[in-house]
């Protein structure tokens, strides 16, 4: 995360001076507390995922509590996506916070012991913190799809530094040489 806020500062001092870094501290401090403490809720969100209780669905809950129980982790919260397509994902900040999401399709086409492989495979995932890990990776592919932005609003309107537009150009081709 410090990696990114210094990209994000960097990239604000060179579109837009002091203003510009002001600007990037802010949005770091935002997307490094909303990384933390939200990425959990986002990603089930942007799945349209629903929560399982055990009364729901007594398979689906009796091989995440295996599973986790067999990782020696606390019992997750479990959630189900409408979607055809397989897929499994674990997300949360740390195991104690942690969520597991299947979806229909991969309910569909596997048997319990498969699912109990995928789902174990998941709980690996929380047990190492990869969870967290992953939300940062995502975190830091959304700040550069801002800082592309930023620039585009900076070359635009020439920056907000008060430098010259000759200053700005060096500076947008340093952050487009930078950015993907």
């Amino acid at each position: 995360m410090m990696i990114m806020s210094a990209l994000l500062l960097l990239v604000g001092a060179i579109l837009g001076g002091a203003p510009g870094v002001i600007f990037a501290l802010v949005l770091a401090i935002i997307m490094n507390f909303s990384a933390y403490w939200f990425s959990d809720r986002i990603a089930l969100k942007m799945t349209h995922a629903t929560e399982v209780t055990e009364n729901d669905d007594r398979e689906l809950y009796s091989i995440v509590r295996e599973q986790a129980s067999l990782a020696g982790l606390p019992m997750p919260k479990v959630f189900e996506i409408d979607s055809e397509s397989p897929n499994a994902f674990a997300t949360g900040r740390n195991p104690n916070h942690a969520t597991v999401a299947v979806t229909t399709g991969i309910r569909r086409i596997l048997n319990r012991q498969e699912l109990s492989g995928v789902l174990a495979h998941e709980m690996a995932h929380v047990g190492n913190r990869d969870t967290l890990i992953m939300a940062l990776v995502a975190t830091v592919a959304g700040a550069i799809s801002m800082l592309a932005m930023f620039a585009q609003i900076s070359a635009m309107f020439g920056g907000m530094g008060g430098r010259g537009r000759d200053n700005n150009f060096i500076g947008l081709l340093i952050v487009a040489i930078v950015m993907p």
